[in-house]
């Protein structure tokens, strides 16, 4: 049995039991003592199992249950932010009704934005006046501003995207999951995520490796709704075939 092929029958087994131990692993994969232990240790490094006293155990999902201010999320995981955005800014066409989400990813991609000729509609005051310095036309949504993340909530916010029909769309994430899909910690900025991506022809949410297997507090849509421009995805994860995921690494490979 290939290696790949045992770390796929591990990561099956530990999935449906939730803990394995080694003797186990080695009746199951027909396989030395030493080769289960390469192979828990291999899957261990990539954070797919916790390795445990004689054997291993299904890691912990992170849960994340609070936002960071803009500037701090800004500084975390910069150069695959820079990567993110710079590719998604190049998908803006003259013609387009863009609307860009609140946060640090695409507050990047605003700056990374040479096509200006497009209409922009947004739910951030940063981003309004940045892409106004550019010289865009841009639409602020009305209503409650958010301190933490400086994004505009509110029911008025939610009733002026009903009547737009965006042709593509940026949005941030604090988590992605199969299950969950993507997630924020904040009830009120969901809901103006989910109105407004809903509201899109092509959605498109930026977001580095980090996020892959975090859930946060609420779900704005599910993980086959948009389409996920990341700087790097195991291809032998849980991810690795999923259809709607831009792998930087694997595009300039």
């Amino acid at each position: 049995m290939l290696a790949t092929e045992r770390h796929d029958l591990i990561l099956r087994i530990v999935a449906e039991r939730g803990s394995v131990t080694t003797p186990e692993l080695m009746s199951a994969l027909d396989a030395s003592e030493s080769t289960v232990r390469r192979d828990l240790d291999a899957l261990s490094s990539q954070r797919k199992i916790v390795r445990v006293h004689g054997g291993a155990c299904a890691p912990k999902r992170r849960l994340v249950v609070q936002d960071s201010p803009v500037a701090q999320k800004r500084a975390q995981n910069l150069p695959a932010k820079e990567r993110i955005a710079a590719y998604a800014a190049a998908l803006v066409g003259p013609d387009d009704f863009v609307y860009v989400d609140a946060g640090s990813s695409t507050m990047l991609l605003v700056e990374h934005l040479t096509e200006t000729r497009a209409t922009f509609v947004t739910n951030s005051l940063p981003h309004a006046q940045a892409l106004l310095a550019k010289g865009a036309k841009t639409y602020l949504l009305g209503g409650m501003v958010k301190p933490v993340t400086e994004a505009v909530v509110g029911s008025d916010a939610i009733a002026a995207l009903a009547r737009m029909h965006f042709t593509v769309g940026f949005w941030g994430t604090n988590g992605i999951s199969p299950d969950a899909g993507f997630t924020t910690p904040e009830l009120e900025e969901a809901r103006v995520k989910e109105a407004s991506l809903r509201q899109a022809q092509t959605a498109y949410v930026l977001a580095d490796s980090s996020k892959f297997g975090q859930v946060s507090l609420v779900t704005f849509a599910q993980f086959d709704q948009a389409t996920v421009i990341t700087d790097h995805v195991d291809p032998d994860g849980t991810y690795g075939n999923a259809p709607n995921i831009v792998d930087l690494e694997e595009e300039h490979q």
